[in-house]
Order: structure tokens, then sequence, then C-alpha cells
């Protein structure tokens, strides 16, 4: 079997970088993997140094098949992963996609590379990913329609399907009347996600993607237990709120891949839902208090309480 490429992104936190690159170091795979690590260049003066020490780490970082792609200015995680994974499937027909605030278990590699081979020639699935939410009793591994961007991979023929257009994509999901079902059964606003890509709010390439396989009604391979953790939630990324996610407990074995129905699991999309919606409740109630919190200040330097 023939690993596929790693495509690694990578911006200005030099510590994340490294905490991802020794993650990856701990699968057997690493070091037989061609990999590819897409610098993007800074944004303004007070960023060049960051972006620097970044960059000084991953060329120091030792492994028999590095390429190194050093953007002169900044493209954008977007058009930046758009062009990267585009160039990875023209020349290599598949890619594993990691991101710079990424901690991947030792069986990620393992997993994604034998469930690229095992799905290649399978259209039904347009691509593999390696998180997975704190939910308990989920099966091993289990399809879920649509896409999704912590630690992932795919082929040609599935990132062929990407459509960059918002505008058409959120048409389209309106069209078919899917709204409801493409937001987790109402569990999470993937749709206004999608809107404020289209009004310049956002530039996530993640909705676009998600969205493409869905409305194809493409299928992604997902495993029960976590095999990513995001340690990006610290502020230090775009797009980043700390009570999204809680760090997993990673899958102590490797995935095992036999006997799973490519079909949507059902109860796995009625575990998602609920999880989403106690975590958006949650995150109501402490801004809620945090207002009520305010409020009470205000109204004491009012003389009102």
């Amino acid at each position: 079997m023939t690993n596929a490429p790693i495509a690694l992104f990578i911006f200005k936190r030099p510590e994340h970088t490294r905490r991802t690159l020794e993650s990856l170091a701990q699968n057997s795979e690493f070091h037989h993997s061609p990999l590819f690590i897409y610098c993007d260049g800074a944004r303004n003066v007070s960023e060049v140094e960051a972006v620097e020490t970044t960059r000084k780490l991953v060329r120091g970082w030792p492994h028999p098949d590095k390429t190194l792609i050093e953007r002169d200015h900044n493209w954008g995680l977007a058009k930046s992963i758009i062009e990267g994974v585009t160039v990875q499937c023209d020349l290599h027909g598949k890619v594993i996609v990691v991101e710079d605030d990424l901690v991947v278990s030792p069986h990620y590699l393992s997993y994604m590379n034998a469930a690229l081979v095992k799905y290649q020639d399978d259209d039904r699935v347009i691509s593999v990913h390696g998180y997975s939410y704190p939910i308990d009793n989920l099966p091993e591994a289990f399809f879920i329609k649509g896409a999704s961007c912590w630690g992932w991979a795919t082929w040609k023929r599935g990132w062929d399907l990407f459509e960059p257009d918002g505008q058409k994509l959120y048409d389209e999901l309106k069209r078919l009347n899917l709204m409801h079902r493409f937001n987790i059964l109402g569990a999470f606003p993937y749709m206004r996600m999608l809107h404020d890509q289209i009004l310049g709010r956002n530039n996530s390439w993640a909705i676009r993607w998600y969205a493409s396989a869905f409305i194809k009604g493409k299928l992604t391979l997902h495993p029960g237990k976590s095999l990513v953790s995001n340690i990006g939630l610290d502020g230090t990324g775009d797009h980043c709120d700390p009570e999204d996610m809680r760090p997993p407990n990673f899958s102590s074995d490797p995935i095992k891949l036999e006997d799973i129905v490519v079909a949507e699991e059902a109860n796995a999309l009625q575990a998602w839902a609920v999880h989403l919606t106690v975590m958006r409740r949650k995150k109501m109630i402490k801004i809620l208090s945090s207002l009520n919190l305010l409020m009470r200040v205000v109204r004491r330097r009012l003389g009102l309480l």
C-alpha cells in the first residue's frame, strides 16, 4: 500500500506546529509518507517574526521526503487549503490534510491510509475524517452525509466536487429544502455560517466543502472515538471558541474498518444533534449569565441597586 501524501498547513504558531509534528511522528507511517508543508505569509509586519520562527522549525524538522511551499505573501487559510489540496489530488490522486492546530493519535495515519484504499473506488464516499465528538457508544466507525475539516483525507474524484461558490451552494440547499438536515437536524446553524461566508463575514473553505459533499449526497467516514484533538481553540486561531469542543479521549486501538455499512448512520446523526444542541444551550446560558453580571455592575454604578 502506498501511503497518501500529507499536506500540512501552517502559519505563525510555532508551538502548535511543533506539537502537530510530534504527534504525526508517533505514527509509524509518517516517515514513509510524502510530506508537503504549506507555509502562509505574514499579513502585516507584526506577524513576520512569528511566521519566520515557524518556518525555521519546519525547515529543520527531520523527514526523508519533505517539501516546503513558502508563500511570499499571505494567501489566507481558505485559498491556501483549496490550492494545496487541488495540487496534491492532481499529482497523487489523494491527500491527507492536517492543519497546524491539530494533535493526532498514533493510529491516525494508519486509519486514513487504510480507509483511502478501502473506499478509493466507492463513489458513495467522498472523504475520511479523523475527529469525533466526545459521545459515548458510537459505532467503531460510521458514515454521515457531508464532509468535515479537522484532520481529513480525500481523493481527486471527491475533491473535484468541491464548489467554491457559496451562493450556488446556498441556493441549491434551499431549492432542495435541505436546510434542516444541513443544520444537523436543526442543532447547529450551518446555513447561517454559509450565508456569512457569502457576505464576506467569514472565509470558510470548510463550510463550502461540507455543503458541496452534502448536496451531492456523498458520505464521509468518521471514527467512533476521536483520532484528532484541536489545540487551537485557545484564541490563537481564526474562528475559535474554546466552548466548541472538549479534549477527546483518543482511541487506544486502531480503528477496524470491517463490516461498516456504506450508508448514513441514523443513530450517530441523532447523537450528534443531541450533543450539539446541549453544547449550544450551555454556551447560551454562559452568555446570558455574563450579560446578567454586566447589567448588575452597570446598575450598581448607576445607583440602581
